[in-house]
């Protein structure tokens, strides 16, 4: 069957429900020979009459073969008008968006971007992945947050450079930057050699720093709890100390070191994939929180 048309479909249905064509072409806001001609079309169509014509003010009946194209017609006005209802929610930014993150970010900058795109679109499908920072590939996700390049055919857009940070007890030193060369053969509580606890390190030893490290473990907060009973210092990126309110806490002292580790912190997408609407939203949001991270640093 070839050249049903949805017009032709919804043209029976409403016969079918007003039982003339009189009335349907009032109804659909057609002119009767109109509707009498989607009808001719559909008949020719599907190779048969849907409707019987009696004449004269009787109203019309169904076929046995109409039934037959009512019923699923109506299942595909039906699909229709669930297909018109989908793309106008993803025009208008629903959908789902998938995206890559890590601790940091997830801790400080996500939480505002997704509470964001939540009020203005509640029927959104957000979901969160951690992306692994060694060789991280964008894959079917719509964006990524990463401090290094991303491979792949990708975009990306630069948040802010972010400083990592010394914390030793509090007094330790005078308010202001200290040397990272001060930091050779101290005590030190870091992470495990993770990507990037070893970029970490190679950068300090390029400054003239190749600390003792004391003790290895994951999280902040426990690395910041070692350092406030005096185990050792630590140098954790400026995201961590911010998330942990470590600022506000009078047993610890923080401090930039001259010259910073530094990274850059990006946010990348696919070159190749056409963006929805909620991951372009999405991607703005990011960038305005993360103007506004930047301005506290």
């Amino acid at each position: 069957m070839v050249n049903v048309e949805l017009r032709h479909l919804r043209a029976m249905a409403v016969v079918a429900e007003e039982g003339t064509f009189g009335q349907a072409a009032v109804r659909l806001g057609y002119t009767q020979s109109s509707v009498s001609q989607q009808i001719a079309a559909l008949e020719k169509a599907v190779g048969g009459a849907v409707f019987d014509r009696p004449g004269g003010p009787r109203p019309v009946r169904i076929t046995p073969l109409g039934e037959v194209v009512l019923a699923h017609g109506r299942d595909l006005l039906a699909k229709a008008v669930e297909l018109t209802d989908a793309v106008d929610r993803f025009r208008a930014g629903h959908g789902r968006i998938d995206i890559g993150t890590f601790q940091s970010v997830s801790n400080l900058i996500l939480p505002s971007v997704i509470s964001r795109l939540l009020d203005e679109h509640p029927g959104c499908d957000i979901r969160l992945s951690d992306v692994k920072p060694e060789a991280p590939r964008i894959g079917d996700l719509d964006l990524l947050f990463h401090d290094d390049a991303v491979e792949g055919d990708v975009e990306h857009v630069k948040l802010f450079d972010e400083p990592y940070l010394l914390v030793t007890s509090a007094g330790t030193f005078p308010d202001g930057p200290v040397r990272t060369r001060l930091l050779d053969d101290v005590p030190m509580v870091a992470w495990p050699p993770t990507h990037h606890q070893r970029w970490l390190e190679r950068t300090l030893a390029r400054a003239g720093a190749q600390p003792r490290f004391v003790f290895r473990t994951t999280g902040h907060e426990t690395i910041l709890s070692m350092v406030r009973v005096g185990i050792g210092w630590a140098v954790l990126p400026w995201l961590a100390l911010h998330g942990n309110d470590a600022w506000s806490d009078e047993r610890l002292g923080i401090h930039r070191l001259s010259p910073s580790p530094t990274r850059e912190l990006s946010l990348h997408w696919p070159a190749w994939r056409t963006e929805s609407p909620l991951a372009i939203r999405a991607r703005a949001i990011a960038v305005d929180v993360a103007r506004a991270v930047a301005e506290q640093m």
